[in-house]
């Protein structure tokens, strides 16, 4: 095996880059990695972000952080994976500390209603861009992938949610129509699964309330499909329903916190944590939810870096990769339509998607700052 054109060390430093200026959700999140990683720099193959996509896809838990742990696992297995899992999860979990201490010091952050009416409205245009990239780059003119491509889009914005069912259906369907199995042969297709990590031991936790937040967001993070933005729901479930943690109101400033800053959206469990029983809160909660899919990201790995490239695991992998980039797309739309209130922020995102598409070299962080000041300008008029 040849030396890998960079060092561990190069990796984890972008994947703190990433965490520390990457707007924009788990959709523009892992298309920043395909065009930074596979394109830009080529350090690696398409095959690898594939594959990794795949797994992020198959596995429970936030799409973007499951498939930075993979690309960290590509070259420098165990180590690489924790390594870049924890340098991409740890700014935003950070931001979101002091956010939350800010948030309990002053009670509630007035203006972040004004900045997310700005950076909601450019986050679409960003997505959007990220989701062109990707289909483009993917799906060509082969019309099996477009109809699997299609079907998921319209799902995903129908249901609102990212279905499981449509990735493995998919996967399956491009094998059999592009290298089906000879039946009664040894080279038919294994299942590609891993063990689901179903409890953590929390005994060692003295304090009640932790050993709750523990086991609460470990199973969030256990069973909960998709990218971040679908544990929400789940989430809203159990924090405001089930136990009671947060009011209706700081529930949605959680969201809010999550989508005005950078890295996985689904570090809003940290802030929740927070909320509910300080630092030591925090950490449990982002803990739990990010240690199933830590798991269920390197269980599997070294499978699908043994059999990967066979042909019935590679029509496999471009079946779910369709599937994956139909529902990005269709995300596209689900989040415009809770970030695009009016004309202004319609306007706003279109604008975004003109500017990064004719302007390569416009990083995303100065759109999204610029986003920000702009929402804090404009929504006191807009809402006077």
């Amino acid at each position: 095996m040849n030396a890998p054109p960079y060092t561990l060390w190069q990796l984890v430093k972008y994947m703190l880059g990433l965490g520390t200026w990457g707007f924009g959700g788990p959709v523009a999140l892992v298309g920043f990695m395909y065009r930074d990683l596979v394109e830009r720099r080529q350090w690696l193959a398409e095959s690898d972000y594939k594959e990794g996509m795949v797994i992020a896809q198959l596995m429970p838990g936030p799409l973007a952080a499951q498939l930075a742990i993979y690309l960290g696992y590509v070259h420098y297995r165990v180590r690489g994976a924790t390594l870049a899992g924890v340098a991409f999860v740890l700014p935003s979990f950070v931001m979101v500390v002091v956010l939350g201490a800010l948030y309990r010091t002053y009670g509630g952050l007035a203006w972040m209603q004004a900045v997310f009416y700005g950076v909601g409205a450019c986050v679409v245009g960003i997505i959007a861009m990220s989701a062109w990239k990707l289909t483009s780059k993917n799906i060509g003119t082969d019309k099996l992938l477009w109809a699997i491509f299609l079907a998921s889009a319209v799902t995903t914005v129908v249901t609102q949610s990212e279905e499981l069912w449509l990735f493995l259906g998919a996967g399956v369907l491009v094998w059999l129509v592009r290298a089906p199995p000879k039946f009664g042969s040894a080279g038919t297709m294994q299942a590609a699964a891993a063990p689901l990590a179903a409890a953590f031991s929390l005994q060692a936790v003295d304090w009640h309330r932790l050993a709750q937040i523990g086991a609460y967001f470990a199973y969030a993070g256990t069973f909960v499909f998709g990218s971040g933005l679908a544990i929400v729901p789940f989430l809203y479930g159990g924090v405001v329903k089930e136990y009671g943690w947060l009011t209706d109101r700081q529930f949605v400033d959680a969201v809010a916190v999550a989508m005005i800053t950078p890295g996985p959206v689904v570090i809003t469990t940290g802030f929740i944590g927070y909320l509910v029983a300080g630092f030591w809160g925090a950490v449990a909660a982002a803990a739990a939810t990010f240690l199933p899919c830590y798991l269920l990201t390197i269980l599997p790995a070294p499978w699908f870096k043994r059999h990967g490239k066979r042909p019935a695991i590679a029509a496999f992998v471009d079946g779910v990769t369709a599937a994956a980039i139909g529902a990005i797309t269709g995300a596209v739309i689900v989040i415009a339509q809770r970030s695009i209130t009016d004309w202004f922020t319609a306007a706003l995102a279109a604008a975004t998607a003109l500017v990064l598409w004719r302007f390569k070299k416009v990083q995303e962080p100065v759109v999204v700052l610029a986003a920000a000041l702009i929402g804090l300008a404009v929504y006191p008029l807009m809402r006077g």
